[in-house]
């Protein structure tokens, strides 16, 4: 679902040649013709590929019930390589290639959050190719976003969602990787989205732009389904920008989608699920945490993991050292947070109040 760019295509159907699920599934005598018996019914075996068949008289190889031995996994890895290469001459499912800036944003996010919490730098990696795409190919010369790419046509005016998806996809894409070049594109888009959706009268975001066509209604969406809607996604973003960068004003606007839609919130909570996270993002006591970096990037790193570890959903990061000083523009109040004693420091602020700077990782993890 990848394409050659890093940004993400929309969908893939799960039938090919009229038979739902034909690419994906396996029979233990194929796995064995390509595998040779010995090793194909190993993993046959281990990935649950068997005659009681677990999807429509075939296998979808699983490891549900079973789990591969350390000393096994380079066997393993080569078997399903192989596998991988046989089922390349299967004919392929159809592939929706249209890249989509808001399921885009939704990749971009879950990748970055990956990349920081499991201490994977390929998802990391994956994030930043696709919000470079994304940022190059989906903004006109106006700076205007977009909605879709396909074979080097951008078009469509951004909707809410794609506005408040690809911001939640660079804030988190900021905490993964510290670069101020997110934040700073998170915050110009949210602002672009007050600009361009906000109902001054009713409070919340409309779906579509004021530079739009207009239509008879301008409808407004907070209910959470398969997807967050773009009214309780920018409800995060804006509580979350208005805490990283000092600019308090946003939260306000946050509190605005809450008192709008608060009758809507009330009658069905489960159908707004994202919306309560949000809501109680801004309720919780919340801590910001600010880094202030050295040239030591072992001391640096050792710090930043003391505040990775754990789950800890209402924490900020801010990390300001010689490596980026533009911070400074974003976030003036950045420039009052220094090293001590050429040590990595950390700075626990909640509720306007910091407590003393923190240079022990131990004693930073007491205090988290």
């Amino acid at each position: 679902m990848t394409s050659e760019h890093g940004a993400f295509f929309s969908a893939e159907d799960a039938d090919s040649e009229g038979v739902e699920g034909k690419f994906y599934v396996w029979r233990p005598e194929e796995v064995k013709n390509v595998l040779g018996n010995e090793d194909g019914e190993l993993f046959c075996k281990t990935y649950d590929i068997n005659h009681k068949e677990n999807f429509e008289g075939a296998s979808i190889p699983n490891l549900i019930d079973s789990s591969i031995d350390e000393s096994k996994k380079d066997f393993f890895a080569n078997c399903r390589k192989k596998l991988f290469m046989h089922r390349e001459k299967r004919i392929h499912p159809h592939k929706d290639d249209k890249i989509l800036t808001a399921w885009n944003g939704l990749m971009i996010a879950a990748l970055a959050t990956g990349g920081r919490v499991l201490k994977c730098n390929e998802y990391t990696e994956a994030a930043k190719k696709a919000a470079a795409f994304i940022l190059k190919n989906l903004v006109d010369e106006n700076g205007r976003l977009l909605a879709r790419y396909r074979d080097g046509d951008a078009a469509c005016k951004a909707y809410i969602d794609d506005y408040a998806f690809l911001a939640w996809g660079l804030i988190e894409l900021y905490q993964a990787t510290f670069e101020p070049e997110y934040l700073e594109k998170a915050l110009k888009l949210t602002e672009d989205s007050i600009n361009l959706f906000w109902d001054h009268t009713g409070k919340g975001f409309f779906l579509y732009g004021n530079d739009s066509e207009e239509l008879i209604i301008r409808p407004k969406e907070i209910y959470d389904g398969a997807m967050p809607s773009g009214n309780s996604v920018s409800a995060m973003n804006l509580i979350k920008l208005a805490r990283l960068t000092g600019k308090y004003n946003l939260e306000e606007y946050a509190e605005d989608i809450f008192k709008a839609f608060s009758g809507s919130i009330s009658l069905a909570p489960a159908s707004h699920s994202f919306a309560l996270c949000a809501y109680m993002f801004m309720r919780h006591p919340a801590k910001e945490l600010v880094i202030a970096g050295t040239k030591d990037k072992h001391d640096t790193e050792t710090m930043i993991d003391a505040i990775r570890e754990g789950y800890k959903p209402f924490n900020n990061s801010l990390y300001y050292s010689q490596m980026y000083p533009e911070l400074v523009k974003l976030v003036p109040f950045i420039e009052n947070y220094k090293p001590i004693d050429g040590k990595t420091t950390v700075y626990i602020c909640e509720n306007f109040a910091c407590m003393a700077p923190i240079t022990d990782p131990d004693i930073l993890r007491q205090q988290l």
